[in-house]
């Protein structure tokens, strides 16, 4: 049986992301994802890796654990995560789960993003938080998932990485362009987005004018037609760069069982 391209490319990402062995990728500023598929899948470290490279100046060294359908709550608990923080000075330690609505998956959220902001700031690191996009079939979650990560982040003082609410304004100015590869998962151009996302915060600068074209350490193309690529870098800067929070609808009550 030929299994499809798309679901190929899942099932090595999740092969990738469930490694027992995280290794520090490249050189310069360290900084460490702690998540799951929405981080692994298109490599998005790679991805914010290639974007410094291209821009020079600081370089960015990433490591990766993610592991399939974890919430952060999980990575407290099988304390992988925690002895890597240990290990050395993070510049940063990025960490994400799932679309999170209001409730026990906000609740969880925000108390493991508090444990592990101790440890983080004990090795001189800043922690720092994804904002995850709701699943294509949920787009009444968006404004409580973004609640919910901004809570977090400013529980810890950390660093917000606005994603969802880019995703929001390119689903706003074009919605022809489409952001997922399935219902949870973005496809090359959304995890484009949210890299571009993490590199205006992470250097206070506009991403307008980086490449289109994309290869990661990893292996990973991200090619990107220069239309498309321009859109999402003005969207990117002008959400991660903004003061102002992005404007949203009200949330959808819901209710879930895994975060």
């Amino acid at each position: 049986m030929r299994i499809p391209a798309p679901l190929l490319s899942l099932a090595l990402a999740a092969c990738l992301g469930n490694s027992s062995a995280p290794q520090l990728s490249g050189s310069g500023a360290p900084i460490l994802f702690v998540g799951n598929s929405h981080t692994y899948v298109n490599d998005l470290p790679g991805i914010l890796q290639a974007l410094a490279d291209s821009a020079g100046g600081e370089t960015i060294a990433t490591m990766t654990i993610a592991n399939a359908n974890y919430a952060l709550i999980d990575h407290w608990h099988d304390g992988v995560a925690r002895t890597e923080i240990e290990k050395r000075s993070w510049r940063f330690v990025v960490m994400q789960q799932g679309w999170t609505p209001a409730g026990v998956c906000q609740d969880t959220l925000r108390l493991a993003t508090q444990r592990f902001s101790e440890s983080i700031r004990r090795a001189g690191g800043t922690p720092a938080v994804l904002e995850v996009w709701a699943p294509a079939s949920r787009p009444g979650q968006f404004p409580g998932t973004i609640e919910s990560y901004r809570l977090a982040a400013q529980d810890v003082s950390g660093l917000l990485f606005p994603a969802a609410e880019a995703w929001l304004e390119v689903q706003n100015r074009k919605p022809a362009y489409p952001l997922y590869g399935d219902d949870i998962h973005a496809n090359e151009a959304g995890s484009y987005l949210a890299a571009l996302v993490m590199y205006a915060r992470i250097f206070n600068r506009s991403p307008v004018g980086l490449p289109a074209v994309l290869r990661t350490r990893s292996g990973v193309t991200i090619t990107l037609s220069a239309e498309v690529a321009l859109v999402l870098q003005q969207v990117a800067a002008d959400i991660a760069l903004t003061a102002t929070p992005a404007t949203v609808p009200s949330a959808t009550p819901v209710i879930t069982s895994r975060c």
